[in-house]
């Protein structure tokens, strides 16, 4: 019994003690256990994750496929005219806020690569509701809402075979900054339908090699030099007088243009390399003019430091000459009207620059900028007639620009009696195209008909004061007069001074690398003008 009681007893204790081995087990391995459902857990988790970013992954995948598809469409449509064998194309070279609504310039170009001569075209460009031409050159226009149509005027009605028609522009003002930088597209129409034959695969192919060519002619024009890597000095040389034309060392007839100074005694710190540079390389400009004022305050016979300015002279004549350009040399009469009133002074001073560049080919002297009030012509001429030989001594080819009556105008009265027994003698015609209308310009081509060449040595397209409106129209029309008779032109003036004539804003205060928004509203318009003439 009592062995029974104990084996019982030993049964108890293993059994409890079996229990709590269990309980001691199950206590170990439920963490053991948790921490691997967590991990599992986790991995799903992760697995769920990740493939929730592979999904977003894919989506921005298809987001940016569907973008690109969208861009290149776009692309496509914009591109478009590339198909074509012949397309017409529209760009913006600057523009500008305008009173709330905001203004531009168009230039539009016609590209015809076919193998024949385009006829009758016309242009539609989709301009925005609420857009007015202000002005227009090298077409005709006509706007009808918000389509604005372009066509030919007579001399530009046929666009030649491999050719492009260039230098058709328009001013134009739109409600918003954004309604004219949405103008983008150009249609070209021949006949009357729209353009739609399309280039095949080698006029594709050539088309690549000209508009290789277009930026290598691009990147040419952006040098500080001509399209063949040389100053127009270098390239054009000693010039002279022809008829009525300026040619160059070639026989070629050749076109001088580019700014002139203010008085360089207000305004000298323009009168330097940096400043004629930008005009050489940012506007095209190939020539500068260096006007001294000889009676106004400061001026040369009036109290200037004579000295001084003709030390600014000479920097002008050296920064030009260092830079290949063409300069002038210009004896600035004004007030004083006559240019006989300074007579000695102007014989002195000319004898002494003449002398001094006797070996500049590039200087050119003018010997009376605006002759006005009582002088006639007669007072004029002879004026000449002492000066010149002065020049003539020391310079026996330079060409010599001579003013005439009425501040330049009498350009015709000059041709019934010019200066006569020497070479290269030009007559100055001035004009401000607010003002100087068909009467001017009837004196101009009267004087070349009959023989007189002539130089505009001096203009703006505001009025006569310098300031006032701005008359486009009549800038266009003496534009045209200026490109169909080869005149060489001087655009008055390089200054920041608070009038309409001036090339600068008078908010800026740089005398060099101006970005067009620093340029006046003239200045843009005759950035354009030069750079176009080129």
């Amino acid at each position: 019994m009592e062995s029974k009681k104990t084996n019982k007893i030993l049964i108890g204790v293993i059994a409890v003690l079996a229990v709590v081995i269990i309980g001691l087990l199950v206590v170990v391995l439920k963490p053991g256990q948790d921490k691997q459902k967590d991990k599992s857990d986790e991995t799903t988790t992760e697995t769920i994750a990740d493939e929730e970013k592979a999904s977003d992954t894919d989506k921005a995948t298809s987001d940016e496929k569907d973008q690109e598809t969208d861009s290149s469409d776009v692309d496509k449509d914009e591109d478009k005219s590339d198909d074509l064998l012949c397309y017409a194309s529209v760009s913006s070279t600057n523009s500008w806020e305008n009173n709330g609504k905001y203004s531009g310039q168009l230039d539009v170009s016609i590209t015809n690569k076919s193998g024949s001569d385009i006829k009758d075209w016309s242009v539609k460009i989709d301009v925005g509701d609420g857009t007015t031409v202000d002005s227009f050159w090298n077409c005709n226009t006509k706007l009808d809402g918000s389509t604005l149509t372009l066509e030919p005027v007579e001399y530009n009605g046929v666009v030649a075979a491999s050719q492009t028609l260039k230098d058709i522009g328009i001013i134009v003002t739109a409600s918003s900054e954004s309604t004219f930088k949405g103008i983008k597209q150009a249609t070209l129409y021949v006949d009357g339908e729209e353009y739609t034959l399309a280039a095949d695969a080698s006029d594709k192919d050539s088309d690549t090699e000209d508009k290789s060519d277009d930026k290598t002619t691009e990147a040419s024009n952006n040098k500080p030099k001509d399209d063949n890597g040389k100053t127009p000095f270098e390239n054009h040389g000693k010039l002279r007088v022809e008829g009525t034309d300026i040619v160059d060392e070639h026989g070629d007839k050749f076109q001088l243009k580019g700014p002139s100074t203010h008085g360089i005694a207000w305004f000298p710190d323009y009168v330097s390399y940096d400043t004629f540079k930008t005009f050489r390389d940012d506007w095209g400009a190939n020539m500068v003019r260096i006007a001294m004022y000889t009676h106004e305050s400061g001026g040369y016979c009036n109290g200037g430091d004579k000295n001084y300015l003709k030390e600014l002279v000479d920097t002008g004549v050296n920064a030009a000459t260092d830079l290949g350009m063409y300069v002038i040399v210009d004896w600035h009469v004004l007030q004083e009207q006559n240019p006989q009133v300074y007579k000695s002074e102007a014989i002195a001073f000319f004898e002494e620059v003449s002398e001094k560049y006797k070996d500049y080919d590039n200087v050119i002297f003018e010997i009376c900028n605006e002759p006005n009030g009582s002088a006639s012509w007669s007072d004029v001429k002879s004026y000449a007639e002492e000066v010149i030989p002065v020049i003539r001594k020391n310079c026996p080819n330079t060409i010599i620009i001579v003013g005439t009556p009425t501040w330049s105008q009498d350009v015709d009265i000059a041709a019934n009696d010019p200066i006569t027994g020497y070479d290269n003698i030009m007559y100055a015609a001035h004009f401000y195209a607010a003002t100087h209308t068909d009467n001017i310009r009837n004196k101009v081509t009267t004087a070349i008909g009959k023989g007189l060449p002539v130089f505009i040595s001096e203009c703006s397209i505001c009025d006569a004061s310098g300031n006032g409106g701005i008359d486009y129209n009549q800038a266009d029309a003496w534009f045209s007069l200026i490109d169909d008779y080869n005149l060489s032109y001087a655009v008055w003036n390089i200054s920041n001074k608070d009038e309409t004539s001036s090339l600068i804003s008078s908010s800026c205060s740089k005398t060099a690398g101006w970005t067009d928004d620093e340029l006046s509203e003239t200045g843009r318009w005759f950035k354009n003008q030069i750079k176009n003439d080129n």
